[in-house]
């Protein structure tokens, strides 16, 4: 039996994960594009339908959506992005 315990309130942060899919070989260079944007706390490759794994965390759905629409989805060598909103954090 699974059990939620309290949510922890963050002071207002929203965060996303954000799955990328690049061009092949690309890998490294994306995630050293990614690791430079401010907001973006974890960058990780990795194996399966996705090449890449993000992290986000801001003060604002606002400045969430314009860290994926402005700096991700303008990488040049990222063709594919899917996002996965967080609504709470449980402990």
């Amino acid at each position: 039996m699974q059990r939620i315990i309290e949510p922890v309130v963050m002071g207002g942060m929203e965060s996303a994960y954000i799955m990328i899919n690049c061009e092949l070989g690309s890998e490294d260079f994306v995630i050293e594009q990614l690791k430079s944007i401010p907001g973006i706390k974890e960058v990780q490759g990795v194996f399966g339908n996705y090449d890449i794994l993000v992290k986000i965390q801001t003060q604002s759905i606002e400045s969430l959506r314009d860290i994926i629409i402005f700096q991700i989805r303008k990488i040049p060598e990222i063709y594919c992005t899917t996002t996965i909103m967080c609504s709470k954090i449980f402990s």
